[in-house]
């Protein structure tokens, strides 16, 4: 009796086994397919795309930790690091992310300067059409008054550049070092950039600055007795740009 039970029993088993490896029977797809995905395994664009959200990360914290590094060397008091790569910490901090202690020793300007800039293009017949002045500083003065939240590029781009320039130049317009040209090279591309955007004359060949330093009279001073001569008058070379105006 227990080897019939046993065989009756084994005869169910093995009946339940070929059940299961029937084709078309209902768990056999369900087998298949938990075999072709597979736990741990993501697509190869969900891979690639982690991979390069990970690879911008990563540069990211890079250049962020390079600027922080340079901007400390340029900052500090000067020490054998800053000597010896003096060029490379001028060449990443001038002119964008030049630093100074000013926010805490402020010196105002004593002079309001008007800086002036005028155009030159070639004609086909070979004349040289020269553009009037056109006040750039009085571009940024109307964008400052009665503005509560003036930007910073209205406020110093423009004034910062034309004391970066003299810092760099003196009274001369020779650039003597790569700082020079530099900025003279960034005082021009603001003014070209300043022309183009309100020049409906066309493109033009060349440009020319003009600065004129005036003294801030003192507090309580009447407007007829203001002092009308400037204190300085200085007209720049001309510049070439290119046809298009950059």
């Amino acid at each position: 009796m227990r080897k019939t039970g046993w065989a009756v029993s084994s005869g169910i088993e093995s009946a339940g086994v070929k059940e299961l490896h029937q084709p078309g029977s209902g768990p056999a797809p369900q087998e298949h397919r938990d075999e072709a995905v597979r736990p741990g395994r993501r697509p190869v664009g969900v891979r690639a795309l982690k991979a390069g959200l990970y690879t911008a990360v990563a540069l990211c914290l890079v250049t962020t930790m390079v600027h922080v590094a340079l901007v400390f060397l340029h900052v500090a008091p000067s020490n054998p690091v800053s000597k010896r790569y003096g060029a490379q910490v001028n060449g990443w901090v001038y002119p964008l992310f030049e630093q100074n202690w000013r926010l805490f020793a402020p010196d105002p300007d004593s002079f309001n300067r008007q800086i002036l800039a005028r155009t030159a293009r070639t004609e086909p017949d070979g004349t040289v059409r020269v553009r009037p002045w056109f006040d750039l500083a009085a571009v940024d003065n109307s964008a400052v008054d009665h503005n509560v939240f003036p930007s910073h590029t209205s406020q110093n781009l423009l004034r910062r550049a034309w004391s970066s320039y003299v810092e760099a130049h003196g009274g001369s317009d020779t650039a003597r070092s790569e700082r020079a040209v530099m900025l003279q090279k960034y005082l021009r591309n603001i003014a070209v950039d300043r022309v183009a955007a309100h020049n409906a004359d066309g493109t033009f060949d060349f440009i020319q600055l003009r600065v004129v330093t005036l003294p801030v009279p003192p507090p309580g001073t009447a407007a007829g007795n203001r002092p009308s001569a400037p204190t300085e008058d200085r007209l720049l070379p001309w510049w070439k740009v290119t046809s298009h105006g950059k």
